[in-house]
């Protein structure tokens, strides 16, 4: 087995994994560092992995057939994610991506019944590890010790800033999980916001979180494919949905987009992306985690974005923050995992720890990133400058400069469009 390990490893040159059994049998895959060793409950399990690697070594792990010497799984996975990159860079292990196109043709029924294998769990399973306002995706950490829930709140300013909102703007929040981005955007900058999603229970959850806020009249929330959404808004945004449409149905959803969104209207499409070339959806998180999703590199969502008819005005790359995010929803999961073990076994509290930690190592050591882009109609949508992101008064004196000049010119068409004795006389200063 090791002559095969040798020639899988051939070009492995920055990271190495040893395996090991009971009686001492000992094999390597590839050299250098950083490395990590995992013990084996027997050969065959190394033999299933080698076999098809994506998805037996997560299968084995959630079976109990090994485990990391030392304790630390998300060191074997930071290893094991180092080789697949290399892997990937000499084309190895990018077979069927043609095919995986055929998962990714999700039609509304497909659509729904994919969220409801990942996302119609028990609300209190969620509510173990997310933030205390239950958003389920990336923080935006402005410093490396900020807290979970200060991180998530950040986030959602910076979007509040980006979407350009003003009082009682409509906005369309496409995949609004249990609702925090729209109560937050109701709360804080008075918007008027429709959220739609295919999970009946984080909508649940949502409606009843939205029950006890005083936010009647300004949040609505749907059980709705975003292809069936109708109206137009001031600003469309979708956080941590893109993964889930599959491309197949891109062009589909930037063609939504434009359709939903009034002239000088302003959207915020934000999504795990990849930093390097279109890759495949791993099989086992394709079977497990997340049925039909896919995540994007860059070059297959542009494009698609200007036959849409859409001006991308910003396009920001966070790096680091959704490993942020993944270790602190795994600390916090590992806390209570006891509950969940007796309540779905071990397999499953082994599977999702897998999931957080195999993500967070994609994060940290992989090619995944997050993607935030802006898309306005009209390039003269948001300010010349990114200055109002970051700055609140900025952004505030970008609106009030445009206000004034709108109430100035509507003043001296008002004058011209008068009868000289009718004009109303210039103010006078006192």
């Amino acid at each position: 087995m090791q002559a095969l390990l040798d020639l899988l490893g051939r070009e492995l040159h920055d990271a190495q994994l040893e395996f090991v059994t009971p009686i001492g049998a000992r094999w390597t895959l590839g050299r250098g560092l950083p490395c990590a060793r995992v013990n084996l409950a027997q050969a065959a399990t190394l033999r299933r992995i080698l076999l098809h690697p994506r998805y037996e070594l997560p299968a084995t792990y959630t079976r109990g057939e090994w485990a990391p010497a030392d304790g630390d799984l998300l060191k074997v996975l930071e290893v094991a994610t180092r080789i697949q990159l290399q892997w990937d860079a000499t084309g190895r292990g990018l077979w069927g991506r043609g095919l995986a196109w055929l998962g990714e043709l999700n039609s509304a029924l497909r659509a729904r019944r994919n969220v409801h294998a990942h996302y119609d769990r028990d609300a209190d399973f969620y509510g173990s590890f997310l933030d205390a306002d239950w958003h389920y995706s990336c923080g935006y950490f402005e410093r490396a010790e900020q807290t979970l829930e200060a991180a998530q709140q950040a986030k959602c300013e910076l979007i509040a800033r980006k979407l350009n909102l003003r009082p009682g703007a409509r906005v369309l929040d496409i995949g609004c999980g249990f609702g925090s981005l729209a109560m937050y955007l109701a709360e804080r900058h008075q918007a008027r916001v429709t959220g739609v999603t295919l999970s009946e229970a984080q909508l649940a959850l949502g409606r009843e979180r939205l029950a006890s806020r005083d936010l009647h009249g300004r949040v609505e929330l749907r059980l709705q494919d975003y292809r069936h959404t109708q109206g137009q808004f001031d600003a469309v945004v979708s956080v941590g949905m893109f993964e889930h449409v599959g491309r197949p149905q891109y062009a589909e959803f930037f063609r939504m987009v434009r359709q939903r969104l009034v002239p000088g209207g302003t959207s915020l499409i934000h999504t795990i992306g990849r930093s390097g070339p279109p890759g495949v959806t791993n099989p086992w998180i394709r079977r497990h985690i997340f049925p039909g999703g896919y995540i994007p590199a860059a070059s297959e969502v542009l494009g698609t974005i200007e036959h849409a008819s859409l001006v991308l005005t910003d396009l920001e790359i966070w790096r680091q923050h959704y490993a942020h995010t993944l270790a602190a929803w795994h600390q916090r999961f590992e806390s209570t995992r006891d509950r969940w073990r007796d309540r779905y076994g071990e397999e499953f509290c082994r599977m999702w720890t897998f999931y957080l930690l195999a993500s967070q190592a994609s994060f940290q050591s992989g090619d995944l990133v997050v993607f935030q882009l802006q898309l306005a109609r009209r390039p003269a949508t948001v300010p010349l400058t990114r200055d109002y992101l970051y700055r609140s008064r900025a952004a505030a004196n970008f609106w009030d400069r445009r206000q004034q000049r709108s109430r100035k010119l509507r003043a001296v068409r008002t004058r011209a469009a008068a009868p000289p004795k009718d004009r109303p006389e210039q103010d006078s200063e006192n």
